[in-house]
């Protein structure tokens, strides 16, 4: 294999799999990152919801579906809590993109229709972040890594 035509230089079979290797492993570790981080910062979002939800006094909430606005809060938490835990973990993470971008959608498509786009540009943020890991999967460090490991092993 030719590293670059200039030089000339070929890698041994070794070194040519140890760089691979390597590769394979920083994008995995890229995936986890990304996983966390966008995972950290939705909770920031998420978890003051569970609050609203259960505090004192009505709900005061956008109903976009017109479900009610304690149910479409209820969608809100699952989405924002519980689907970004499975993404963090790596569990059903491509299916639990789903929940998250339709959120992210309506968050800066409804919820901030009227708003300038400074304030749209967080939920759309998410809605880029989120597709990037439905495309990309969660990688080997993830519940579905592992467990994709294990029927390999079988």
């Amino acid at each position: 294999m030719v590293l670059n035509e200039r030089y000339n230089y070929k890698l041994s079979y070794s070194t040519r799999n140890s760089l691979i290797m390597i590769d394979t492993i920083l994008k995995n570790a890229g995936k986890l990152l990304v996983r966390l981080s966008a995972g950290a910062m939705m909770l920031t979002h998420g978890i003051p919801k569970i609050s609203r939800l259960f505090g004192e006094g009505p709900v005061r909430f956008h109903d976009p579906f017109g479900l009610g606005p304690e149910i479409s809060l209820a969608l809100a938490i699952i989405a924002e809590v519980i689907c970004t835990a499975l993404i963090m973990v790596g569990f059903k993470t491509r299916l639990a993109t789903i929940p998250l971008i339709l959120t992210m959608l309506t968050a800066a498509f409804y919820a901030h229709a009227d708003d300038p786009f400074g304030t749209k540009e967080k939920p759309l943020l998410f809605i880029v972040v989120f597709i990037a890991i439905a495309i990309m999967g969660p990688g080997k460090y993830s519940v579905d890594g592992l467990k994709k490991k294990k029927r390999s092993l079988f």
